[in-house]
């Protein structure tokens, strides 16, 4: 009797088409995955980019050499500080002291005409034209004058604010022009970020947002501090084909160096009521789609396309797809397909 049950069990197999170990079809693959319940909960708007250290405007200077001449001496260096009117370059005096002289000389000249004319158009000798093409003339030498001796002053290039040098490009005995930048000058304490975001990004900060900051191009460099939003461009930048948005930061945990790369996060808005999910349930179905693993009561995961909103590193907001209170597929969800039977994973003991 004992040798009839496997031979009944091998029957009874094979009278319904399948293998002893085989599922019937339809049923779903066992997996065991993590779950999570989405909530609704206060969610920050963030725009992330990336952004770049530069120098407030009216706190950074470029000179060069008010016309061609020759490089006569050099005082500073790159990365010396400056004070108000201290000495940077000086170029060859001769040509610019020169060039005064003459000014000076057409100048007089030029009084001495317009004097002369003004007494002979009141005698009745000259008549009132020849008046006024002197007086025309006079103006002429005397802003010729003026850029005469502007020149000369500027021909020592001096700080025009403190700060540091930050660019030394002059070298001593070459020839330069007025095309040819050879000094900048900074104040470290007036450094700005500027953050390029695309156009849509770009509607949705304001001036007076608060951005946090982190060095490097991810949000896991090291912290430098919090900024706030100073402007929003009005204009998409031509190269970059983004908007630039300029933030301060007041008081950052280090000093900042200008041409540094930092990460931004723009706070734009709080959404009070959004649906959060872990970004663990988050599974591409291709381009930037994104679906879910709904768990019904039975256990059952069946896949749902969903439209996310914002993020942050461990949650997501779901705009539209998911109800607050429904289980999803978190640790393992990329295992898993539609119409698998989901064994919750228990979490894991902490050593004793």
């Amino acid at each position: 009797m004992a040798l009839l049950l496997p031979v009944a069990a091998v029957l009874l197999a094979g009278c319904s088409g399948r293998k002893p170990d085989e599922r019937p079809e339809g049923a779903g693959a066992v997996v065991t995955a993590g779950t999570a319940v989405a909530t609704t909960q206060a969610f920050p708007r963030i725009v992330r980019a990336i952004g770049t250290v530069t120098p407030r405007p009216g706190r950074f200077a470029e000179l060069a050499a008010p016309s061609p001449t020759r490089v006569a001496r050099i005082f500073v260096t790159a990365g010396q500080r400056v004070s108000e009117g201290d000495s940077l370059v000086e170029f060859e005096r001769a040509p610019f002291d020169a060039g005064a002289k003459s000014a000076d000389a057409a100048l007089a000249a030029a009084q001495h005409a317009y004097a002369r004319a003004v007494r002979l158009v009141q005698a009745g000798i000259l008549p009132q034209k020849d008046s006024d093409q002197t007086a025309a003339d006079l103006a002429q030498a005397q802003a010729t004058a003026v850029l005469a001796h502007r020149s000369q002053q500027l021909a020592t290039l001096r700080a025009p604010l403190a700060g540091v040098v930050t660019r030394m490009s002059a070298v001593l005995g070459a020839s330069v022009d007025q095309t040819q930048p050879l000094v900048e000058v900074a104040d470290p304490a007036a450094l700005d970020v500027v953050f390029n975001v695309t156009p849509a990004e770009a509607a949705r900060v304001h001036v007076g947002a608060v951005v946090t900051v982190t060095a490097g191009d991810g949000a896991a460099g090291e912290a430098l501090g919090e900024g706030v939003v100073t402007a929003v461009g009005a204009a998409v930048d031509s190269l970059a084909r983004a908007v630039p948005v300029r933030a301060s930061m007041p008081r950052p945990a280090r000093s900042l160096k200008i041409g540094e790369s930092v990460f931004g996060r723009i706070l734009t808005g709080v959404d009070a009521k959004a649906v959060a999910i872990p970004v663990a349930a988050l599974v591409p179905s291709g381009g930037d789609s994104y679906q879910v693993f709904v768990v019904d009561s039975a256990s059952v995961a069946h896949a749902r396309p969903v439209s996310v909103g914002a993020r942050t590193e461990a949650l997501a907001e779901i705009a539209t797809g998911l109800e607050a209170g429904e289980t999803v597929v978190t640790t393992g969800a990329y295992g898993v397909e539609d119409g698998s039977k989901i064994v919750p994973a228990r979490p894991a003991r902490p050593p004793r």
